[in-house]
């Protein structure tokens, strides 16, 4: 389904007066919802559906590696953390640190940012949306690796605002 028919199906849902239409597929899943008539607000939600084995056996290595070393870390790092800014993300979709395959990494840690300036790049439904930061600082930790997907408010990076 491409972002045509979605929003196509949006305008539909709207006009007929349904309040929630859920629409699954093999590869994602819809969820619209409208408030009372009289009204313009509609909020769409689209998530793409794991793939059935491959990510499931990828993710609990990737997350069990730095879990060991981490635990032992945790509290001092528990009080590092508070002096920094978490920059979150704002939509699903797919974190890239890069513009395009061929371009150097938008920041890395260590690298000097001001507010304004494009982090990283977050896929959804074949659109790219330039992350920016809301402040000034110093990259202290890349949270996410790239190519990798990222939920609603996911905390992506950690910048030393000093």
């Amino acid at each position: 389904m491409d972002i045509r028919e979605i929003q196509n199906l949006i305008k539909f849902v709207a006009k007929s007066g349904a309040t929630e239409v859920k629409l699954e597929m093999d590869d994602f899943k819809i969820t619209i919802k409208t408030t009372a008539e009289g009204t313009e607000s509609t909020t769409t939600y689209v998530q793409h559906m794991p793939m059935a084995a491959a990510p499931q056996v990828a993710a609990p290595q990737v997350v069990a590696s730095p879990a060991a070393p981490a635990a032992p870390a945790a509290a001092p790092a528990a009080d590092d953390n508070s002096k920094y800014v978490t920059v979150k993300s704002p939509i699903i979709g797919t974190f890239y640190r890069k513009p395009a395959p061929d371009k150097p990494m938008f920041v890395e840690v260590g690298s000097t940012i001001g507010k304004g300036d494009v982090l990283c790049v977050i896929e959804a439904m074949k659109l790219f949306n330039e992350i920016e930061s809301e402040v000034s600082g110093k990259i202290v930790k890349i949270l996410v690796d790239d190519a990798s997907p990222v939920e609603f408010d996911q905390p992506l990076f950690l910048v030393d605002p000093s």
